[in-house]
């Protein structure tokens, strides 16, 4: 990660969004050696093996991220699998240009067999972060499929909207294309590309062990605010897409279209957002306080439950 911050940085970005899972992994084409009604010899050890790999929030691992942030002045998002306690999340975390921590966003829901091993994220980390290069969000993969979880992060004034990703279909670029468009913002959707052999040897895959065989074929592109692809998507080869955005668009853009603004009607519809975190264990009058990373900023304006 750092390499390829430092590369991006020297061909002038100054934000520079990864993957879903990039630390940490995606575990692509597993089961975990779980099927329905029991669990496959192993298959507890492969939990174990995947839980080792995570990052805790904070810890070393963070430490890592954010000087990568400071030493190129950049903005940093960033997909991690994350540790707490013995359950996985998939997050995205935010890092300032000056490798201040700046929040993060637990993805909701995991997809399908995601579930078995991801925990799912609650309100309090629906972020939308101040950053220099504008407010800058992150939906993670098909999450971005959630309407209502669209429009609530539409609400907070997001400029970029980063789509971590693992999907690599073609219909993917089509979703990045109908964000920007709803939403009017820029969308940087970022997927990685990824052979056999950059999983380990013994990893049970689907797949196959054939090396070569591509497990993950990219598809990062980024989609100014009217849905014009304005770099890539680039597919079956690892590749650093820049481009640059003109924040002016999203005003520009809202001109004719603003779906929380003068294109709502709150007198026939109305979403109601709980951004409380919930933990399953709660001693009475202890108060919610701030989550363990600290100071995740998520700020709302459609009538955040309390």
């Amino acid at each position: 990660m750092r390499e390829l911050v430092a590369a991006a940085a020297a061909r002038g970005a100054q934000m520079v969004v990864f993957p879903e899972a990039f630390v940490g992994g995606y575990p692509k084409g597993t089961h975990f050696g779980t099927v329905l009604g029991g669990r496959l010899p192993g298959a507890r050890e492969w939990f174990r093996r995947y839980h080792v790999a995570a990052v805790d929030l904070p810890g070393p691992e963070l430490d890592e991220i954010r000087a990568a942030a400071r030493e190129n002045g950049v903005v940093l998002v960033a997909g991690v699998v994350e540790r707490d306690g013995a359950t996985l999340y998939c997050t995205a975390v935010f890092v300032g240009p000056g490798g201040e921590w700046l929040g993060r966003h637990r993805k909701i829901v995991p997809t399908a067999a995601e579930r078995m091993v991801w925990g799912q994220g609650d309100g309090s980390t629906l972020t939308v972060v101040d950053t220099p290069v504008g407010r800058v969000g992150a939906v993670i993969c098909w999450e971005n499929y959630l309407p209502l979880l669209r429009s609530a992060m539409y609400a907070k004034g997001i400029d970029v909207w980063c789509a971590p990703t693992v999907d690599g279909t073609d219909g993917w670029t089509a979703s990045m294309r109908h964000i920007a468009l709803e939403g009017r913002c820029f969308v940087v959707s970022a997927n990685q590309f990824a052979r056999r052999r950059d999983y380990p040897a013994d990893f049970p895959t689907v797949d196959g062990d054939d090396p070569e065989t591509v497990v993950l074929r990219g598809g990062s592109c980024v989609v100014d605010p009217l849905g014009n692809l304005i770099a890539g998507p680039v597919f079956d080869r690892e590749e650093i897409l820049v481009a640059d955005l003109d924040l002016g668009d999203v005003v520009r853009a809202r001109y004719d279209l603003d779906v929380v603004g003068h294109s709502a009607r709150p007198d026939l519809f109305r979403l109601e957002v709980d951004e409380r975190p919930r933990r399953p264990v709660h001693p009475a009058g202890a108060g919610e306080g701030p989550d363990q990373a600290g100071a995740d900023v998520a700020r709302g304006s459609v009538s955040p439950a309390t």
